[in-house]
Order: structure tokens, then C-alpha cells, then sequence
């Protein structure tokens, strides 16, 4: 249909679009089946790449419907521009890959400088003496430690400049949406209790859906190696000035809680930053990560600042 809306996507005055192959604008359509189709009716969507009228190229997703009518099946397709959609997901990705890197890299730091101590102070005892007095080996050695902590002391605290009002109850619906084929696959049974009244939150809610993932994602994968018997439970309540989010299993527990969130844990998954990074990012707009024992499993603890006690503060 050569309507406004259609004329208004490819940049065109009306009513130019009248008469012409709508092939010239989104190639992709020369491939759509023009078998007939009456015995089956289909919903598919494609994304495909579109050409305005000026040669600007545009993302967009094809959705086609198939109908039955008295002269036989049709096929309807309407074309939505998602170019926006996609610059804000990607927009999103950049953003949470360079938080996390800061996370990274400030951990990475914080273990340099540990081990930059240590070695300032042997370096500084066999100072002491007069053996190595005039050692240039010894004094590069120095000068290197020296070096070394300049680097790590760079400050690379997390931000939180895309925090905002976040609605929690969508974006827990989002994380039930993520997790659920792998819940079936591992036999899971999970029960989510949400409060229906949960004030707004405070977060990034990119940053906040990572932290979920990630506790979840845990939680299926260590009862993944259990018995029959697989529960988890997602709890979220508001509790005075905050709200607090619980990520039950009956997992068996953590062993060490000790170093729980340090990062580059020996035997850890990975690199051992996931627990470190989500309570990072929970810190890094004013909520907490904590971990509470349970006979038999372990509890995971989110804790949000609702955006009704921080304008009341």
C-alpha cells in the first residue's frame, strides 16, 4: 500500500510511490515463496535491510500474516522501522561492556597493587643492607614496582550516569522470559513471588537485568548436577526505604562464603568475576549483593533504593 506512513519511511513526496516494484526498496521481498499457501496459513517476521528514496539504508523487520478469502489465500506484510530499536540496543551493549570492563580492570588493579606491596616490601628490607647498594638490577626492580602501582592506581570506579526510575516488575518479567527455556531444560521449578505494588526503583536497568541473569544462571547451573528435586524461587518485596529481590535455590549451598565476591577465584568459572561484577553494578547505583546461608540451598540477596525514599531524601 503506497500510503502517508509508507511514504514517509522512504522518504518520498506522495504520491510517488504509486506503480513502482516495491523490490527497489527492500531487495529481500524478491525471495518471500509465491506458492500458493491456502492450505496453511503461517505468522513469520524477517528482519531485512531497507533503501530510502535518498540511498539511506534502514533496519527493518517484515512481518507476514496469511489469510483465507473467497478467491483464495492472501498474504499481508507490514514493514516496521526498527533502526531506532537497534541503535538503542546497541547503544545499551557498548554501555554495559565498558561499565563492566571498568569493574574488570579495577579488580585487576586492585590485585596488582596487592602484589606491588608485597614486593615494595621485600624490596624495601633488602634495601636495608648494604649488599645490593649500587645493584642496578636491584634499582630497576625498584623502579619497575614503582611503575606497576602508578598504573594500577588509576581510578576506574564504577558510574552510574544511566541510572533512572526503573519499573522492577518488567524487568523481572524480561528475566522470567530469558531463563525459561533453560529452566525446562534442566527440569527446573521455579515460583516467582512479586509483590503487585513494587515502587520504582533506582538503577541501570541493563546493568540490573545482567545481575539477575547472572544469579539465576548460577542457580541453574548447580541444579543442574542435583536430584529430582530442582526448586527455585525468585522473591521481590518492598521493605521500608528499599526493595529487596531473593534468588532461592535448594542447591546445597555455597562452601566458602568468605571470598564469595572476590574476583579471580581459584576453581571459579571463568574468570570468577560474575558475583564480583553483579555487586558491583548493584553498588553502583546505590543497591547491594549479599549472600545468606540456608539449610540446603543459598540465598542470594538484591537490595534497590526506591525512588520515592531518595527524592524524600
Amino acid at each position: 500500500m503506497a500510503n502517508e506512513a509508507a511514504h514517509r519511511m522512504l522518504v518520498l513526496e506522495e504520491p510517488l510511490l504509486l506503480g513502482r516494484s516495491i523490490h527497489r526498496y527492500f531487495p529481500s521481498l524478491t525471495h518471500v515463496s509465491r506458492r500458493e499457501t491456502s492450505q496453511h496459513l503461517f505468522r513469520a517476521v524477517m528482519q531485512a535491510r531497507g533503501h530510502r528514496e535518498d540511498g539511506d539504508a534502514f533496519l527493518a523487520d517484515i512481518c507476514f500474516s496469511t489469510y483465507r478469502t473467497a478467491s483464495g489465500s492472501r498474504l499481508a506484510a507490514m514493514i516496521l522501522d526498527t533502526s531506532e530499536e537497534l541503535r538503542t540496543r546497541e547503544e545499551s551493549s557498548l554501555h554495559q561492556m565498558l561499565a563492566g570492563s571498568r569493574i574488570a580492570v579495577g579488580a585487576v588493579s586492585h590485585e596488582v597493587r596487592n602484589i606491588c606491596g608485597a614486593i615494595a616490601a621485600v624490596h624495601q628490607n633488602l634495601s636495608l643492607g648494604q649488599l645490593l647498594t649500587g645493584n642496578k638490577d636491584f634499582e630497576a626492580l625498584g623502579n619497575l614496582v614503582v611503575g606497576l602501582e602508578r598504573i594500577a592506581a588509576v581510578d576506574l570506579r564504577p558510574y552510574s550516569e544511566q541510572a533512572s526510575e526503573v519499573d522492577l516488575a518488567a524487568v523481572l518479567d524480561d528475566v522470567r522470559i530469558v531463563i525459561a527455556p533453560s529452566l525446562d531444560d534442566e527440569c527446573v521449578i521455579c515460583e516467582w513471588k512479586v509483590d503487585s505494588d513494587l515502587p520504582l526503583v533506582w538503577a541501570d536497568r541493563t546493568n540490573l537485568m545482567q545481575v539477575f541473569l547472572n544469579l539465576t544462571t548460577n542457580s541453574i547451573r548447580v541444579l543442574s548436577g542435583r536430584g529430582a528435586d530442582r526448586r527455585l524461587s525468585i522473591v521481590a518485596r518492598a521493605e521500608d526505604s528499599r526493595v529487596t529481590v531473593k534468588v532461592i535455590d535448594n542447591g546445597g549451598g555455597v562452601a566458602d562464603t568468605v571470598e564469595l565476591f572476590r574476583p579471580f577465584q581459584a576453581g571459579a568459572q571463568n574468570t570468577g568475576l560474575g558475583l564480583y561484577l553483579a555487586r558491583a553494578f548493584a553498588r553502583s547505583f546505590g543497591g547491594d549483593l549479599r549472600y545468606q546461608p540456608l539449610p540446603g540451598g543459598a540465598c542470594f540477596i538484591v537490595e534497590l533504593a526506591t525512588v520515592r525514599e531518595l527524592e524524600r531524601a
